[in-house]
Formats: structure tokens, sequence, C-alpha cells
């Protein structure tokens, strides 16, 4: 046998082997489970170990072998010849993988397979504490339902023979092989997206032990937190990519695929701060599981939009052979957390209520509240229309003005609440006391709104924006001194100030959204060689026009000299195997704006002209240093010592960004009964 065909049938055997390896473990480790659970068998629920790891092996074994496949190009396998080529790049070939339907869905197993592994590493000697043994049943469920979909209708391993020259081997799609950041975008997202699975499961768990308290909570918190910076990093990255790579000047535009990532987005970000009255107060129980359980279905309904074929974007696999079986796992989600939080209502009512509106729980109320209504009013504009299309058979169209016109209350209402949660008690307070705190946060902001009325801002939500912005800006910057006044720099490290410098990220990329949405100019230039154009007190001169080819592509560029200095090149790239041109922006960065230009995709330059889209983009350096502090943060909170012991029970919380608040105890007890 020749070695080629060896090889292609070794890719092939070994990889659909170890999909069937890993949904075979994954039925298995539920079994037992379940099983040692029933029987109160601790050495048979601690043997399901064993399964884990098979699940993380069989996982790895088939991404290795996809990427084998890709990297030798083996085009026998029939999603090579989907995605794959001899001319795309090595880095771009790599990231085929999860560049079409079947290669992400072998992502999505690998991510949770490491996710499956971490919590095995973590809770190997407590598999018989029934909480984790039923949370690792919930994760083998998930986990045998992805392998299922792996080995049936979105198989990446079927042998499709001989390749047809006439359809195949053209690689990966133009847009994904463009720009680098394809590289890291999409599995930062499934590192959130599919790390919501253990809290949701430790949340199901909880359920059917009837150990509702705030016991799980314990669990669940360090790494609900993980998947959010996560979630939030390649969120940030897809609209730095859509901003790098599609040309039209922007980040954002309320794409159903986008709103599929922002939705489970806000739901958890409503969760980790609900979570905080919770464990202080024992309240919001029924709130916080529900919380989790509408966090984890809305990735599981995102990824029905993205995989199914039901919406046309840029970010969306077409013609999914899937979207009735995801549809169906989204509707046995709903129904069956449905049906324990029913079971468990009584158990799940708490006595405490919350004393006075202007405290600490009565904002984060307020926060969750808001929080809620945005994710709604996303849900509605993205569903909306596909559910009036199935059963009308119209088009409607729900376009960036409607999510603008109600998202921009909220958001504001949010950045006012930033701004305040911080300075207010786990109790009532008085106004002496709230004004002390809030008085330096609200010269911030004044500062800031002035700072915005002398650079010519004009409309009440932009100048609201920058105001409530600085205004929570300080009040963060406030928490972080208290805290490093108290403890030295350490006092950065932990919960409450790893949340202060998420929040100064998050009111950065806030502030820069407003500024570049409201302010941004363009203007259309035809541009000739040696003729220097003006456009808002800038200078653009064509310097030539260059042609270039590639074995998968043949392109122009354009160097064109801003202010008599650097040349920025914008480039036309028409991928010949595709018959698809692209067009590549160039972009001049700079901390108070950019200067992005980007070609025609219409129109190609001629030899001595042009017609360049120029954009100034005011304070869009700034978005992407949001997102850095973002990710600061993050890694900030979860630097912070642990405070359970290894009984399982919580040590006292130390707020060092509110160092006047006595510390509360959590009243948790992780190992037995509420």
């Amino acid at each position: 046998m020749p070695a080629a065909t060896t090889a292609a049938t070794l890719n092939t055997a070994l990889g659909s082997g170890a999909l069937l390896l890993g949904l075979t473990a994954s039925l298995l480790g539920a079994g037992v489970l379940v099983t040692g659970i029933r029987l109160g068998n601790a050495r048979l629920t601690r043997g399901a170990v064993t399964y884990g790891w098979m699940v993380f092996g069989a996982a790895v074994l088939a991404v290795v072998m996809m990427e084998r496949a890709l990297i030798t190009r083996d085009f026998s396998v029939k999603y090579v010849q989907q995605v794959g080529s001899a001319a795309t790049p090595p880095l771009f070939n790599v990231a085929a993988l999860w560049s079409a339907l079947e290669g992400s869905i072998l992502l999505w197993i690998l991510v949770l397979s490491v996710y499956l592994a971490a919590v095995i590493r973590r809770y190997r000697r407590r598999m018989d504490d029934p909480l984790i043994a039923w949370a690792m049943v919930v994760m083998f469920v998930v986990s045998a339902f992805f392998f299922l979909l792996a080995s049936g209708p979105a198989n990446a391993f079927q042998n499709a023979g001989t390749p047809d020259p006439s359809s195949c081997c053209r690689g990966p799609n133009p847009l994904l092989q463009n720009h680098v950041l394809v590289v890291f975008h999409p599995p930062l997202l499934y590192l959130g997206y599919v790390g919501v699975t253990v809290p949701f499961a430790f949340a199901i768990a909880a359920l059917i032990t009837g150990r509702v308290g705030e016991g799980w909570l314990v669990q669940t918190r360090r790494w609900a937190l993980a998947a959010w910076g996560f979630l939030s990093v390649g969120i940030l990255l897809g609209g730095w990519w859509s901003y790098e790579v599609l040309g039209w000047g922007g980040m954002w535009n309320w794409d159903p695929v986008e709103n599929a990532s922002f939705l489970p987005w806000l739901t958890l970000t409503a969760y980790l701060h609900s979570v905080m009255v919770q464990e202080r107060k024992g309240m919001l129980r029924v709130w916080n599981i529900s919380l989790l359980v509408s966090t984890f279905a809305l990735t599981i309904l995102g990824t029905f939009l993205t995989r199914s074929g039901i919406v046309n974007s840029v970010h969306a696999f077409s013609n999914g052979s899937i979207g009735t079986y995801l549809l169906g796992f989204f509707g046995l989600v709903v129904i069956v957390s449905l049906v324990l939080i029913a079971r468990r209502g009584d158990q799940l009512r708490t006595a405490g209520s919350i004393q006075s509106p202007v405290s600490r729980e009565g904002a984060f109320l307020a926060n969750n509240i808001a929080f809620a209504v945005f994710a709604v009013v996303v849900l509605v504009g993205t569903v909306f229309p596909l559910v009036v299309e199935a059963l009308q058979d119209r088009t409607l169209a729900v376009g960036p003005p409607f999510y603008n016109s109600m998202s921009t209350p909220l958001g504001l209402a949010l950045l006012f609440l930033m701004a305040v949660a911080p300075a207010l008690p786990w109790r009532e307070t008085d106004a002496a006391t709230l004004g002390g705190r809030l008085f330096w946060p609200a010269w911030t902001g004044a500062a800031a709104l002035v700072l915005a009325v002398v650079v010519g801002v004009d409309t009440w939500a932009s100048l609201a924006a920058f105001a409530l912005g600085g205004f929570a800006g300080g009040a963060a910057i406030r928490q972080l001194f208290l805290a490093v006044r108290r403890r030295g720099w350490h006092g950065l490290v932990g919960r409450s100030s790893g949340g202060m410098v998420v929040h100064l990220g998050i009111v950065l990329v806030a502030v820069a959204m407003v500024a570049g949405n409201g302010f941004s100019r363009s203007a259309d230039l035809t541009l000739a060689v040696g003729r220097p154009v003006a456009f808002a007190g800038h200078t653009f001169e064509l310097r030539g026009v260059e042609q270039f080819a590639t074995r998968r592509a043949v392109g122009v560029r354009t160097p064109i000299a801003i202010d008599g200095g650097q040349a920025y090149a914008p480039a036309l790239t028409s991928y010949v195997a595709f018959g698809m041109t692209v067009p590549t922006p160039s972009v001049r960065t700079g901390l108070t704006g950019d200067l992005y230009l980007a070609l025609d995709s219409q129109t190609r330059p001629s030899t001595t002209e042009t017609r360049v889209k120029v954009f100034v983009k005011p304070l869009t350096m700034w978005m992407w240093i949001g997102g850095l502090l973002v990710a600061v943060g993050t890694a900030l909170a979860l630097a912070g010592r642990n405070r359970t012991r290894r009984d399982g029970v919580a040590q006292p919380v130390v707020d060092a960004g509110v160092p006047d608040v006595p510390d509360v105890p959590d009243v948790v007890e992780v190992g037995g009964g509420e």
C-alpha cells in the first residue's frame, strides 16, 4: 500500500475511532457515576475518573489527527477537501480546523474535554461527594451530545476518496485566511462559551441533590469568572477582527451571530454580580440558578444560530446539518432545568430581603434587572425576525437603529450603577456617608463632562456617556487606591480589586464605542499619484499602485502617504479559487484616534489613480486597551487567595476595596447538606 494511502487511512481510522471512544467513554462515565450515586458506592464513583481521562485523550487524538490531515494535505478526507489547500499558508492551514462546521465541533469537544479534565483534577479526591458526582454526570452528558454530533451529522473524518479538482481544495473562506486574529479569536471565544458548562453542571447538581444553599456557589464562582474572562476577550478580539478585515470601519454591527455571543455574556455578567448577594445574604437563589441555566442555554442557542445555516452572516457556517439536534438539545436543557427548579421551589425560597434600595444588594439587584432587560432586547431583536420568516415566509430586518435606541439608556444606567455600587455598604447607609465616598468620583465625572463639551460633543447621550464613564472610572480608581493603601500592592490581587480593574476596562470600551459611533467621519476620496488631497485636517497622497500575486491570490495595493509621512497600503485581494475579492484595510493608529483606509472592492485602481474610503475613528485604541484591562482584571480576580479550606468550609470574605465595611463570613457548607 502506498505511503500516502496508508497515512490517509490512518487519519480517518484514528480520527473516527477517537470520536467513538469519546462518545462511549462519556456515556459510560455518566452511567457509572449515576450507578455509584444510587448504590452509595464511593469506589464506583471514584472509578469514573478514568472515563474522564479517556474523554480527554479521545478529544486530543481526534483534533491531532484532523490537524495532521490538514497539515499533510490529506485530500481523501472530506473536511480537508472542504477547507484545505496546498496554497494556504501553514498558520491558516492549522486554523482551518475551526473554519467550517465539522471542525468547529471538534474544537468545541477539545475545549470541553479540557474543562472536564480540569474539573477531575480539581475534585479527584471528592468524587464520592454527590454534588461533585452529579456535576460530573452533567458534564459527561454534554460531552456525549457533542461527541454524538461529531460522530454522526458533523463527522469531519468522512472518507471522500479521490478529490474532484473542480470542487475541492480551495482552502478556508478568504475572510478566514487574511488576518492572524483568526488564530486566536475563535479558541478564546470557545473557552468562554464552553467554560459555562462547568458552573451550569454544578447548578444542576445542586438542584438534583437538594443542596441549593450557598455551598455550590463556592465551587462555581472561579469557573464562571474564568469563562466570563475568556468570553469577554473573545468578543473584543472578534470586534478587532471585524475592524481589521471587513473594511467597513466598524467593529460591531449587531449581527445575529455577534448577538449570539453577546447574550450569554450579558447573563453571565449578571450572575457574577448577583452571586455576591447570595453569598452575603443568602438571597436570589432561584435567580442565580436561572441565570446559569439561561447562560448555558444561550450558548446552545448561539451554536444553533451559527451552525444551522438559519442566518446569513460572515460569522456563520451555512448549510449546517446539525440544527435540529442543537435545537432539540436546547429544548431539553430548558425543560429539564425548569422541572428541577420547580421541584426545589420550596427549598429555593429564602426569608431574606433587601432592607434598603440604597445598599450594595439593592444596587446589584438594579444591575441585574438592567442586564436582564438588555438580554431580552437583544434576544427578541435576534430571534423575532427568524420566527417571522419561518411562520410568514417574509423577511424582517432588525438593524442597528433598534439596538442602539434600546441599548443606550440601559448602557447609561449600567455605567451609573458601576459608579455607585462599589461605594455602597451591605446595609442601609446615610446620605452623608454615600456623598463622602462619591465625592471624588463625581468630580471625575464632572471633569469628563467638561472635556467632552470642550472637544465638541453635543448630543445628550454622548455627554451622559462621557460623564458617567468618568464617574464610574473615578469610583473604580478610588476603590483601587483604598485597597493599595490598606494592603500595599497586594491589595490589587483578589476578586474585589480585580473587579474594579475590569470596571475600568469596561468604561474605556464603552467610552471608545460612543466616540467611535458618534464622532467618526468618513469620505470617499479619489487619489491620483503625486496629488495630495485634504480631508479632516490630514493630507492623503497616492504614491503608486502595486500589483502582487501569490499561489492562492492576486491583488493590488496602493501605498498612501498620510500628512507627507509614512505610507499606508490598503489592498484588494482576489482569491482565484473562490472568485471573491476581499478588501484589506490599512490603519494608522494613535491614542487620540485612527485613520482608516479601505479600497472599494467594486472598483479596482488604475495604474495612476484609485478611490479610497477614509474613516477618522476617534479613541479606537482605547477600546483595545480596555480589553487588555478586562483580561488583567479577570486574572487578578482569579489570582486571589482561595477562601475555602480543604474541608470545603469558607473563610471570611475580605473586601479590600471597601475597608470600612465589616467582613461578613460566607454561609456555606460544601461538604454537607444544606
